[in-house]
């Protein structure tokens, strides 16, 4: 996006006092505006010292200047717009509200921002939000406290708080209900997903969508009037009603606890509840939103999603800098392959995929296909992205790519022979990575003639949804190797985790304890699906069992065999039913039956119980989830203090990220430091007495005790 050189002439001037044209009166940190010759004045909104805009208490003061600059500027109408490349603001600045737990005191913050939003929607003049890029939480309240919206072609618009524990909190609540749809304004809040364009334009969101060269016309035709501005339509009308708006709230709430169970995630109910009460009255909704906003701030599900706020921003951090990588050459054309391909041709970069069998390269090109229509959102981007990827039958991509990412079949071996057939024709300064997801890289670099342009790039699956990859080192990786490969999960939008190279590398094996745990109780007569139900309720998002399937009974059988053979620590012996659904083909979700049974859209079909009639089934409880997650945050704990993981932080991110362990616990460590880490030793110690030492405490928890 590039503000008009007509904007950008008038931004110029710097007088400091207000003259007959309508100068700046005064110097502003994160604003600047002036009047043009028909007496619009262009504010534009650019956020000192940050790459993006966000709505901190500075600015919001700085906004109350200028509202009361514009009483001496005889303006016409008002103009907001965004001077940062990316979008038009990114949200609130919840480093003004991190670790607060005082109420109160974030009422009294947050009552004073309204007043300031609520003179802008007061004013008599036309007030217009011109919106590139992204629009999402506090800057899009910020917009529909104007009276038009006219958006870029590409803008995104959206209210992300729920991620937060949250739900908006500068007016979106009551303002969004009004002027749309009321129900699709409460979709939009509940789940937290961004609309585009279009289908801004078709809700009533936005006013117009113009190519930017024709911002300035569609400003002139709001001021004159000429734009059509959006209603809520008839359902506005029908919502207004208490016994509507009663029903659905019902609906809502059963949908709700689909994904986001109450006592895990209070704010999509407190929500839906603001809106039932409220919704036919905007002055009473407001203060509800206000009084809920602050309660929920301080509350422990919306500090502890913060806290992930600011892992993933940590995280985002290590991927910054020039990769140098605008070449990938992908080995392998398995579903892992394939779909790295896919996502690093979706993300700009120009892809090579070969593989031995050429009907593999072919389903692979298929399901990008399919991914980049359901992800990408004009018909020019999906052509684009398919022209970047290109099947490579006989591995020539090899030799220009900046990249090569192999994955193959994780066996060694196999590995190793790929290495041999394609080092001798990479570029001198090309990176090789293996998305190997357990052998440690000391054993696969073995005779590679450049082992310091070697790394792991462990991605997740389904690739093209977590958001995680691991950046495995060892001890030939070059530290130029392992920023580059930081760097490049920047371009490609991904989070990298640095880890050392060692068995399982972290996620994995802190995972696969809680796999093999899941798959003892199920061998001691545990239904499968009570041992999903007792992770679920922990907060997990599928239970271990579902996982395993997912991952593939084959993969969690090999990396358990293999972390049993290469660590000293005690795990239980692999049970005997397992290897023989792996050997019989049941290996779950990819081949149609596992421990659940599959329809053709993947989806677990639901089972007659094997036992209805009988005794009852066991209930999942607090025993159940112990024997699950205690293991886990044990093998954590093991993995930091062998220096696998550099610290915690970086443990509870990766943890989140590659397995979305319960995000309102605030990661692993986060949650054993709110249980206690005497009182989960104590736990541990109980159930290495009862159940065998694969549960006895490692020392590092000494560490976090001390």
């Amino acid at each position: 996006m590039a503000i008009s050189r007509q904007v950008w002439k008038l931004l110029e001037r710097r007088n400091a006092e207000l003259g007959p044209r309508g100068e700046p009166t005064r110097a502003l940190t994160h604003w600047r505006y002036t009047r043009d010759e028909e007496g619009i004045v262009w504010l534009i909104f650019d956020r000192a010292g940050e790459s993006a805009n966000t709505l901190s208490e500075a600015v919001i003061a700085e906004l109350y200047m200028v509202l009361e600059d514009l009483r001496g500027l005889n303006a016409k109408a008002l103009v907001i717009r965004s001077a940062k490349k990316g979008g038009f603001a990114a949200g609130a600045d919840i480093r003004d509200f991190r670790g607060i737990r005082d109420p109160a005191e974030v009422q009294k913050r947050i009552q004073r921002a309204h007043e300031i939003i609520d003179r802008l929607a007061a004013l008599a003049m036309p007030t217009i939000a011109v919106i590139h890029g992204h629009c999402l939480g506090g800057g899009l309240e910020l917009a529909l406290a104007c009276k038009y919206r006219i958006a870029v072609s590409g803008a995104s618009f959206g209210f992300p708080e729920v991620l937060l524990g949250l739900h908006p909190g500068l007016g979106g609540t009551f303002r969004l209900t009004s002027l749309i749809d009321p129900v699709e304004a409460m979709r939009m809040m509940l789940t937290g997903r961004t609309v585009h364009t279009r289908k801004a334009k078709a809700l009533g969101l936005v006013d117009e969508i113009v190519e930017e060269r024709q911002v300035r016309q569609a400003v002139h035709a709001a001021v004159a009037g000429g734009l059509k501005r959006g209603t809520g339509g008839w359902k506005a009308g029908v919502f207004g009603l208490g016994p509507a708006r009663r029903m659905a709230a019902g609906r809502m709430r059963a949908e709700a606890e689909k994904n986001a169970p109450k006592n895990h995630y209070p704010a999509p109910y407190r929500l839906i509840e603001l809106w039932e009460e409220h919704g036919g009255d905007s002055r009473a909704m407001q203060r509800a939103e206000i009084r809920s906003f602050s309660e929920l701030l301080v509350g422990e599900t919306a500090q502890n999603l913060i806290r992930v706020f600011f892992l993933r921003e940590r995280l985002r951090t290590l991927a910054k800098g020039e990769s140098g990588i605008r070449r990938v050459h992908v080995v392998g054309a398995g579903t892992m392959g394939g779909d790295i391909a896919a996502w690093c041709a979706a993300r700009g970069l120009r892809v090579t995929l070969t593989d031995l069998d050429p009907k593999a390269i072919a389903r692979a090109i298929g399901r990008a296909s399919e991914f980049f229509d359901k992800r990408l959102y004009s018909r020019g981007e999906r052509r684009d992205a398919l022209d970047r990827l290109m099947p490579d039958f006989d591995g020539a991509g090899v030799e220009k790519a900046d990249l090569v990412i192999e994955a193959v079949a994780e066996r060694a071996e196999v590995k190793r022979r790929v290495y041999e057939s394609i080092a001798p024709r990479m570029k001198p300064d090309a990176i090789l990575a293996t998305n190997t997801s357990s052998i440690p890289l000391e054993t696969l670099r073995e005779g590679l003639p450049f082992a310091e342009r070697f790394v792991g790039l462990h991605f997740f699956n389904p690739v093209t949804r977590m958001e995680l990859i691991e950046i495995v080192a060892h001890d030939s990786a070059g530290e130029e190797t392992l920023r580059r490969a930081r760097a490049f999960c920047g371009d490609i939008s991904r989070l990298p985790a640095p880890v050392k190279s060692a068995p399982g590398f972290l996620v994995n094996r802190a995972l696969t304890p809680y796999l093999v745990e899941a798959f003892v109780m199920f061998d001691e007569g545990v239904p499968k699906e009570v041992i999903d139900r007792a992770a679920r309720d922990f907060g997990m998002p599928m239970g271990p069992i579902e996982l395993a399937d997912r991952v593939g009974l084959d993969i969690c059988l090999e990396v358990a065999r293999m972390l049993k053979e290469r660590l000293a620590e005690p795990m239980p012996e692999i049970p005997a039913w397992l290897v023989h659904k792996v050997e019989a083909g049941e290996t779950g979700r990819k081949a149609g039956r596992g421990f659940y049974v599959y329809d053709e859209k993947g989806e677990p079909r639901k089972e007659k119980p094997a036992d209805a009639g009988k005794a009852e089934t066991p209930h999942a409880d607090t025993d159940m989830a112990d024997r699950l997650i205690l293991p886990m945050l044990n093998t954590l704990v093991r993995c930091l203090r062998e220096g696998v993981v550099a610290d915690d932080e970086i443990a509870d991110a990766a943890m989140i990220f590659g397995t979305g362990f319960a995000p309102f616990r605030g990661g692993p460590f986060c949650y054993a430091r709110s249980r206690g880490p005497d009182e989960i030793v104590a736990r541990l110690r109980q159930l290495e007495e009862k159940h065998g030492p694969r549960f006895a405490p490692d020392e590092g928890w000494e560490r976090l005790t001390g």
